[in-house]
């Protein structure tokens, strides 16, 4: 089993960690994965903030590659909007497309994920 951590989870747990405790568990445990939208997202800011470590230690977890295939996003944003979901970002998406294709969970504390689960057949954490 592979969980891939969603940005909301890791910025919880350089915060506070109030909300993401089972990431400690995925550690220990080698269960996560990474890829490039939720690199991008972090970072940027951890670069600001000198955060040298941090950042070797991200670009270490296993990165599942970004097979994009635009004609999916359209799809699942047409069945997002659709349904009436109509706030889903493309990053959001490009992670959920992400997570269906190498057959990952998803951790995520962003509430955008558990509205699309059983839309569009997410595996949540």
């Amino acid at each position: 089993m592979q969980i891939l951590v969603d940005t909301s989870v890791w910025v919880d747990y350089f915060r506070s960690g109030k909300k993401s405790e089972k990431l400690d568990f995925l550690i220990d445990e080698n269960l996560l994965v990474i890829n490039d939208v939720i690199l991008a997202e972090l970072i940027p800011f951890l670069i600001v903030r000198n955060e040298k470590k941090v950042i070797k230690l991200l670009r270490q977890i296993r990165n599942t590659n970004m097979d994009i295939c635009w004609q999916e996003i359209i799809e699942l944003q047409t069945q997002c909007i659709s349904s009436g979901l109509n706030g889903i970002g493309i990053p959001d998406l490009l992670i959920a497309q992400n997570s269906k294709q190498h057959k990952t969970k998803i951790y995520s504390l962003d509430k955008h994920f558990k509205l699309m689960e059983q839309l569009i057949d997410l595996e949540l954490y």
